[in-house]
């Protein structure tokens, strides 16, 4: 058992970031795409077309009857690279925009694709959504509990089809493992375990505030968030280090796997929350977010544990990413390597096995996809299904999923930066503290306003 765990941790770090897990070579998708009349195509922009933004759009690309025809970025060098890219796959090349309101309105486009840094993703929603389109919008779908309700109002308001980039519930291994979690066999479940340790992941350099790149539009990048100098550490990548733009670990991994934890437990809005951590591993770096935080999330008969560590790979049970469902009668393990289940002993009965233990039959990302296939392009195939059938009912991840992991995740932050345990007030959606109150409606800047429901 030790050597098949310490297999898998080792196992597990390949193919761990998902914008490497999910690249495909442009000429394998150009090549596989089959001649469809422009009158049977849905159309696709793109808003924020750096990283995973990129990777959604290059997989829904991956479907013949798809055609991008737009681009929205802040970064010239961005544009001109991935019209590039989409002109290789497609042989023609889209419309460029430096302003997102302004892609929305081309008439032909029906659906977008959201790949911004998460202080822009309720204004892009909202904005498309009431420009007429359906939208796939990068997870977590807010940058705070606020924009969440909104985001969901709107989009069930909208009618259309909104799917959230966590693609984890269209992985066939997570499927397997909530079934079996839901047939009782594990027991009674006290305990959620999730967590992300992450060894290469969160150090930057100190740097000095500089001049605006050529061709960057800084001043839309920072759109809401407070105006200040350029400082790249606040850009491309590492800005989700920053309480301005994102959440940290929290936010970023924290909302794949506590989506699993809420999916398998069918749960909401926890009772209570409490949280201790800190920059304990890079204490003297200029970011904000927390290196190393646990918080737990307290519901009615059972909790949810959240760990994250930048700078250490050695997460529970030898994985450095997962969520385990602790029960009575056993243990289900799950992340993107597999699953498995581990029993527990019957004291009062001989020290029997509840059960027989269920065996992890993959253990790498290329295992994975030759049993379940590529889940993020099941993702977004269920996104194109749903846009075809004009059915937000299918999506594997729709909003009210989405809104839910990202809420619970920022709840778990401020009650990290409120420093006390906090308890939420389902009926009036607060907390019951004054200072973690504060943290819940976002402030947005340099003119751009919150949109109201």
């Amino acid at each position: 058992m030790n050597n098949r765990r310490e297999f898998i941790k080792k196992m597990s770090k390949i193919g761990i970031g998902s914008q490497f897990i999910f690249s495909t070579p442009l000429d394998l998708i150009a090549n596989n795409r089959s001649k469809i009349s422009p009158n049977d195509k849905i159309n696709f922009g793109v808003i924020g077309c750096n990283g995973m933004g990129w990777e959604d759009m290059k997989s829904i690309l991956k479907n013949s009857e798809t055609d991008c025809i737009a681009l929205c970025d802040i970064d010239d060098t961005v544009l001109e690279e991935r019209s590039e890219n989409v002109e290789h796959i497609t042989g023609k090349k889209p419309k460029l925009y430096k302003d997102y309101r302004k892609l929305l309105e081309n008439k032909d486009i029906d659906a977008i694709v959201i790949g911004t840094p998460d202080h822009w993703h309720c204004l892009n929603l909202v904005d498309s959504l009431n420009a007429g389109k359906h939208v796939y919008c990068e997870k977590p779908i807010s940058n705070s509990i606020k924009e969440a309700e909104i985001m969901l109002q709107t989009s069930i308001e909208s009618k259309k089809c909104v799917q959230v980039g966590q693609w984890q519930r269209s992985g066939g291994q997570y499927k397997e493992a909530m079934n079996y979690l839901w047939s009782g066999n594990i027991g009674k479940v006290r305990l959620v375990k999730a967590w992300a340790y992450q060894g290469s992941y969160g150090w930057v350099d100190n740097l000095k505030d500089s001049k605006t790149p050529k061709g960057v539009d800084y001043n839309m990048w920072l759109g809401p968030a407070p105006l200040r100098k350029f400082n790249k550490n606040r850009f491309h990548g590492s800005f989700r280090f920053y309480w301005d733009y994102a959440g940290g670990l929290m936010t970023d991994w924290g909302v794949h796997e506590i989506d699993i934890a809420l999916w398998g437990m069918m749960a909401k809005n926890p009772i209570s929350i409490s949280a201790a951590g800190g920059k304990f591993a890079y204490p003297n770096q200029n970011t904000d977010t927390p290196d190393s935080l646990q918080t737990i999330f307290e519901y009615k008969d059972f909790t949810i544990l959240w760990e994250h560590f930048s700078g250490i790979d050695g997460g529970n049970y030898g994985l450095d990413e997962g969520i385990a469902f602790i029960g009575s009668k056993g243990t289900i393990i799950v992340n993107r390597t597999g699953w498995e289940v581990i029993p527990e002993k019957n004291y009062r009965d001989g020290n029997k096995l509840y059960m027989k233990e269920v065996s992890r039959t993959t253990f790498n990302w290329e295992e994975v996809q030759n049993k379940y296939g590529n889940a993020l392009d099941l993702h977004t195939k269920n996104f194109i299904d749903g846009i075809k059938k004009n059915d937000p009912s299918i999506l594997n991840c729709g909003i009210e999923n989405g809104s839910q992991a990202s809420k619970v995740a920022h709840m778990g932050n401020v009650a990290f930066r409120s420093g006390s345990k906090i308890k939420w007030n389902e009926e009036k959606s607060n907390f019951d503290n004054s200072t973690a109150n504060d943290l819940i409606i976002p402030k947005y800047n340099n003119g751009w306003k919150l949109p109201s429901l």
